[in-house]
């Protein structure tokens, strides 16, 4: 494995040759091989379904149509259209001794993606480190696989076709073992964004001696307060519900007010029959369900709120329902998570939805990036310093 970490990481530099117009054009190409090959990948794709038990919940995730592969194909070429992230001057100035210094932002190199059962992610992975100049090394789970292959080999394929070397996309073995190795390649991986649930993350963090960029997992709740409006609580609680339970940004707890506790049978009607509900079931408070499972809370004050989410919430999105914008303003102010939503549902929490094209990950952590993580996040910078032979006293 460590040889195809060389390979990764001789080919990265060769990504530095390429224009903004040729990686967009190679983009394109990728896009339209989706949609000429989706029967392809469709067919892997059902190879690996066919071993998964539809009741569980990252069947969802693991799914792949054609309305879905024609929205991967979407992102790409939306991705390609965006505006380069590379070569920005992000500071400039001259020094009394008249040396010239510029920060300039350039790609990471050689970028290592671990995730579960999402192909989806192969191609948003890929087309975000390609259009940021980044290699990527990716590592799927054993439940994607047969998927991630056929992904993979369609890329290769066309950038082969392209004259550029398939080595700038790397997919590792579905094992544990690959894993650890990944998180070892010192001097080859320059980052680690580990995708998926706490306990992947956890095991992450505590094992790679890399850098890692930390997407955590998703506790998420939504505030109903006692100025909501009724009509619009039902709305958004129900996307943010139901519209993908098995994804992060999911809803797993509604906090709402005792002066609406009245309410509560008319805000859960319209997922009647559809979602199971607990009711203030205090061992389901650090639950992230990604099922269509969702634990209603009373709380007295929005104090008893911010308390709540403070001590269960995960840092991931968080919202609030209130017809009282100074409710509203220091609910957002209070509580401390990537995104923080007044009025409208987290299932906006979404790379595609910020207009970043794609994303890499949803970033939990503070150091570094933060929220939906795009082509910006997985850049980074250098300065390059001009003289004409200074030397330092």
């Amino acid at each position: 494995m460590n040889e195809l970490f060389v390979k990764t990481k001789r080919a990265s530099k060769s990504l530095a040759l390429l224009s903004d117009q040729q990686r967009n054009e190679i983009l394109l190409a990728v896009a339209d091989a989706i949609i000429d090959q989706q029967e392809r990948i469709l067919k892997a794709n059902a190879e690996d379904l066919a071993k998964m038990d539809k009741s569980n919940p990252l069947y969802d995730r693991l799914q792949l149509t054609e309305s879905r592969l024609e929205g991967i194909a979407s992102d790409m070429r939306n991705v390609a259209t965006l505006p380069t992230p590379l070569g920005h001057i992000t500071k400039q100035k001259t020094l009394p001794n008249g040396l010239r210094l510029c920060r300039i932002s350039v790609p990471f190199g050689v970028i290592g993606m671990i995730y579960e059962a999402r192909p989806n992610v192969t191609f948003d992975v890929f087309s975000l480190c390609f259009k940021s100049g980044n290699a990527c090394v990716l590592k799927g789970g054993k439940d994607a696989d047969c998927s991630n292959r056929a992904e993979v080999a369609l890329i290769h394929e066309v950038l082969e076709r392209f004259g550029v070397s398939k080595d700038v996309v790397a997919l590792l073995p579905a094992t544990h073992e690959a894993t650890g190795e990944m998180l070892n390649a010192v001097g080859y991986i320059d980052l680690c964004i580990p995708r998926g649930g706490r306990k992947l993350i956890d095991f992450v963090r505590d094992t790679a001696r890399v850098p890692v960029i930390e997407t955590g997992a998703g506790v998420v709740h939504t505030y109903f307060d006692k100025e909501g409006d009724l009509e619009m609580g039902k709305a958004i609680i129900n996307n943010a519900k139901t519209r993908r339970v098995s994804v992060c940004n999911a809803l797993d707890t509604l906090l709402v007010h005792k002066d609406r506790e009245a309410d509560i049978p008319q805000l859960l009607a319209p997922m009647q029959g559809k979602v199971t509900f607990y009711y203030n079931d205090e061992s389901l408070y650090d639950t992230e369900f990604m099922d269509y499972k969702m634990n209603v809370v009373i709380v007295s004050s929005l104090d008893e709120a911010l308390a709540h989410i403070d001590q269960h919430g995960s840092g991931h999105s968080e919202a609030i329902i209130t017809q009282n914008e100074q409710t509203a303003r220091t609910f957002q102010a209070h509580v401390d998570a990537a995104c923080v939503y007044w009025n409208a549902p987290t299932s906006f929490t979404d790379g595609a939805q910020f207009g970043l094209g794609a994303e890499i990950g949803i970033s939990t952590q503070k150091l570094g990036p933060r929220g939906p993580m795009a082509l910006e996040e997985i850049t980074t910078y250098k300065w390059i310093i001009e003289g004409e032979g200074q030397t330092r006293p």
